[in-house]
């Protein structure tokens, strides 16, 4: 792979990172594509380039019921809790709440592990709300809805976060690069007009949620213009992710003039990611997340997908030096080879990549020509946005 567009840390701002030490814990059962080390392996690999110190860690805490209730109903928190007091899910919650599903399976702490989670970010929020950027990468769970679970979510922290920044005023610009459709967070803001979300996902045609994936979203009636869904098809690589972010980011961003951005980060967009169908290097990813670094004000970056651990820590590694103005070696250190060989990791150990994910930190995609299928795509955001821009002119 070729070097493209160097990546480098944005302004400077305080930063912090929202961790525990329960994500140590297995969670999921087995056989789930969660049942890998995640925020535990990124956390490791960010203490290999001793990239985090005591000052930046703000432990999470669980979040409380009443917190919980400001977007998920009493009925589906009781759900939960029930499941994890008596280990298992009723037959009841699991037909009403999509509970104790291979989806959404019931394990040890199905109640606590996702409060903890949403605690995380909203702990992030505050940060925030103090000045800083902050990363929660636990966070990210972007499908789930008011009274019930989806896509291995059960809370959304994304939406409780940005209720939390929108309760103190701010004006939110969530942007979810996920491979998958944030679908969750952008219905509980379909209809406000104090928040945007865009996501560039995986057309829902041919992944979840299966829904099929058009452009024409604007939003509500009081928010016409708020929303934009960019589905893309499979294989979509660096140059044409490159210019479909190009193509809507500046637009976006100078209309909607956010006071916080939300940046979900899930990195099932990576080119070697099971449950992924695009062929973005981490070079692009993290330019993407540069890119957002340099509007210049406060950023929330949560977690998201991921399914292949190797990548995952590696880019959250990435995003946190970017989040705290580090410039990290594209070498990893040696304790950060460990921490990534330990895993035991082994479903891509005969592509030609493998050893260079326990080497490096980056690498670049082919600079390919885009395709005709996204050429079209493109002509179609194009009229999409100048729509956008009457709309929000009027």
């Amino acid at each position: 792979m070729t070097r493209a567009v160097p990546v480098t840390p944005g302004p400077a701002r305080p930063a912090v990172f929202v961790g525990a030490s329960h994500y140590r814990r297995p969670s999921y059962g087995r056989n789930h594509p969660l049942a890998i080390p995640r925020v535990s392996l990124a956390f490791d690999v960010i203490m290999a380039y001793d990239a985090l110190t005591a000052g930046e860690l703000l432990p999470a805490r669980a979040a409380t019921t009443a917190e919980l209730v400001q977007f998920h109903t009493r009925d589906y928190v009781n759900a939960l809790r029930r499941a994890e007091a008596f280990g298992r899910v009723r037959a009841e919650d699991r037909e009403r709440h999509a509970l104790g599903t291979l989806e959404n399976p019931y394990f040890p702490g199905v109640f606590h592990t996702p409060a903890l989670a949403t605690g995380g970010s909203l702990v992030a929020a505050d940060a925030v709300l103090a000045g800083h950027h902050a990363f929660s990468p636990a966070g990210g769970m972007h499908h789930a809805v008011p009274d019930a679970a989806r896509g291995f979510c059960y809370f959304n922290d994304v939406v409780l976060a940005i209720l939390r920044l929108r309760a103190a005023g701010r004006r939110v610009l969530c942007l979810d690069i996920d491979a998958h459709h944030g679908d969750g967070t952008e219905q509980a803001f379909w209809d406000d007009d104090q928040v945007m979300t865009v996501s560039l996902h995986m057309d829902t045609s041919y992944a979840y949620p299966f829904k099929g994936g058009c452009l024409p979203d604007v939003g509500g009636p009081r928010a016409l213009g708020t929303v934009l869904n960019v589905p893309l098809p499979r294989e979509v690589h660096d140059a044409e992710y490159r210019a479909v972010f190009a193509a809507l980011w500046e637009p976006a961003v100078t209309w909607f003039r956010p006071d916080v951005i939300v940046l979900q980060t899930g990195t099932d967009a990576l080119f070697g990611d099971p449950l992924g169908r695009f062929r973005l290097s981490t070079g692009a990813f993290l330019e993407v997340v540069a890119c957002v670094l340099r509007v210049g004000v406060p950023v929330l970056a949560t977690g998201g997908g991921g399914y292949h651990p190797l990548l995952l820590a590696r880019a959250w590694a990435g995003v946190w030096g970017l989040l705290s103005g580090r410039s990290l070696a594209v070498e990893l250190p040696e304790a950060a080879s460990q921490a990534l060989r330990a895993v035991g990791w082994d479903e891509d150990e005969d592509e030609p990549y493998y050893e260079d994910l326990f080497r490096r930190r980056l690498e670049y995609g082919d600079e390919r020509p885009v395709r005709p299928v996204i050429q079209d795509l493109m002509a179609a955001l194009a009229d999409h946005v100048a729509l956008r821009r009457r709309l929000w002119a009027s």
